[in-house]
């Protein structure tokens, strides 16, 4: 007689993957890709090496998916900013500061997604993802073009470049020797330096008229409030 997997077994093995999944991204979150192993997950799960082997094949397949999931959530966020009411320039200082402000108080996953040494697979999720932001700053620049708020020559060059830009420059900011740095009490950048700076220049990248009924980035209401550890992919 052939064995028949039974619905509740099936039900069993996508929750046993979702907790796998969650313990990864924890070890990420806490020590980069470079902590996630899959001995040390096996043993944080609760399970055999064998049978986490049993749901991810090596350990690129699973950091690829701590990736793919970490990131959709960022973008997700991004867009419902984006899709916000508001002008095309507050909407842009909005996303803006709100992603620097997450991927601050998340700042050793921001940097093991934005600069970390990786798997193959999680390098094609970097671009796969790359292209996911660019498109959604060039809905919002193809709109703030269209009402004379942004002087942009190409929608996709432009798009780029900001994600680009915005990557880079949190990369000092968040590495682990700027951090030490801080908590040494040796000069450094801030969040509201780093958020208003790269929130202005932003601004000035895509030509921005900007009058008196745009807030000022350090006086903004804060968009989505970081929470502690909360997933975020910055492109690069």
């Amino acid at each position: 007689m052939a064995y028949r997997t039974t619905t509740a077994r099936v039900e069993r093995d996508q929750q046993l993957r979702e907790h796998i999944l969650v313990c990864a991204h924890a070890q990420v979150a806490a020590g980069g890709f470079a902590a996630l192993t899959m001995q040390g997950l096996a043993a944080e799960v609760g399970i055999a090496t064998g049978s986490l082997y049993r749901h991810f094949s090596r350990k690129g397949e699973l950091a690829s998916e701590v990736f793919a999931r970490a990131s959709q959530r960022e973008v997700d966020a991004l867009a419902a900013v984006f899709d916000a009411p508001g002008s095309p320039c507050e909407r842009l200082l909005a996303g803006v500061r709100g992603f620097a402000e997450r991927a601050w108080h998340s700042r050793q996953l921001a940097f093991a997604l934005i600069a970390e040494p990786v798997e193959p697979e999680v390098d094609e999720q970097r671009l796969r993802f790359r292209e996911a932001y660019a498109q959604l700053f060039a809905s919002l620049l193809e709109e703030g073009r269209r009402l004379g708020q942004f002087q942009v020559d190409s929608l996709s060059l432009s798009a780029a470049c900001l994600v680009g830009a915005i990557a880079e420059a949190l990369v000092g900011p968040l590495s682990p020797a700027a951090r030490a740095a801080r908590e040494s009490g040796a000069p450094s950048m801030d969040l509201a330096a780093v958020s208003q700076g790269l929130s202005n220049f932003c601004l000035r990248a895509v030509g921005a008229q900007l009058s008196s009924n745009i807030q000022p980035v350090e006086k903004m209401p804060a968009q989505m409030l970081p929470v502690e550890n909360q997933p975020v992919e910055i492109a690069r």
